[in-house]
């Protein structure tokens, strides 16, 4: 199905007259006064933009000497800290540290690298790779190579690198050439011509992409998530797999990783995913409303 959702709905937007003097204030008695007043931290963290949480956190700075960071660490504990610290981290910040985390040690947490680089926009992806970058000191792609291999690998690094093409408008005629190249490399071939896949599916737009689905099945008479899941395996068809789950709706492709055990905290009318910290929690109305629709919830 073709995504429905638009770019502002589900979206946080900024709190008309904002002042960060007063929400420092109202942070500050949350967390200084007799006990951790809750519910006035959650007003307040998550009634704001991650650009207006920024500047909460400056100013908390200039005020107190300490970060607003170490401050609800010491104040507040388990999955609610984590999910405080996630609201007040910069997305691309967050991205990199979940990637970090992904990559570091002995084994990958494959399912965490492909949640990011399938559902993240272009532009998204190179904000992460700048917060890398300054943090590491190396680029993603270097390290993600160490760790990746294989068409999965290949698939994994093109998405990281940042190409797809951002344009809106859509080439039919195109999309059906393409769902036929994406056909007979697939289902009408002996064995499959992975390479094809990878170069379609990471670089093409997403709404070129949605036309492609539409077109593939047209050719084909079943849906290309089906196809991947007939002719692939392993690592690399549930990338692939995700990348097609995202372009006809990223919300559904959150919910429904919800659905299968990430943690979720729904405050104040409003849902943040601790792992899914991107795009000022863009779409997490459309996540649970999606989640709903899709499991009877």
């Amino acid at each position: 199905m073709a995504s429905t959702w638009t770019t502002d709905r589900g979206s946080i937007k900024d709190k008309s007259n904002f002042n960060a003097s007063e929400d420092v204030a109202v942070l500050r008695k949350a967390i200084e006064g007799l006990g951790t007043d809750e519910k006035n931290l959650i007003n307040v963290l998550t009634g704001r933009t991650n650009k207006q949480r920024q500047i909460i956190c400056k100013a908390y700075q200039e005020a107190t000497g300490r970060t607003l960071k170490e401050d609800l660490e010491g104040d507040t504990s388990g999955d609610f800290k984590d999910l405080l610290v996630a609201l007040i981290t910069p997305p691309a910040v967050y991205d990199c540290q979940e990637v970090i985390r992904a990559i570091k040690g002995a084994g990958t947490t494959d399912s965490t690298l492909i949640e990011i680089f399938a559902s993240r926009s272009t532009q998204q992806i190179k904000a992460l790779s700048d917060a890398y970058l300054a943090e590491t000191g190396r680029k993603i792609t270097h390290d993600l190579n160490n760790e990746v291999s294989g068409d999965y690998g290949k698939a994994l690094l093109a998405l990281a690198e940042g190409q797809r093409d951002e344009r809106t408008t859509v080439d039919v005629g195109k999309a059906k050439e393409e769902a036929k190249v994406l056909y007979e490399a697939g289902e009408k071939k002996w064995g499959t011509d992975e390479s094809k896949f990878i170069d379609i599916l990471c670089h093409r737009s997403i709404p070129q992409l949605r036309q492609v689905l539409i077109e593939y099945k047209n050719i084909s008479g079943k849906t290309l998530e089906k196809s991947i899941k007939s002719e692939m395996s392993g690592k690399l068809e549930d990338l692939l797999v995700a990348i097609v789950k995202c372009v006809q709706s990223t919300p559904a492709y959150l919910a429904e990783r919800l659905h299968k055990g990430m943690k979720v905290c729904i405050q104040e009318r409003i849902c943040v995913c601790k792992s899914l910290n991107h795009s000022d929690v863009v779409s997490c109305w459309y996540c649970v409303l999606s989640h709903a629709c899709l499991y009877g919830l």
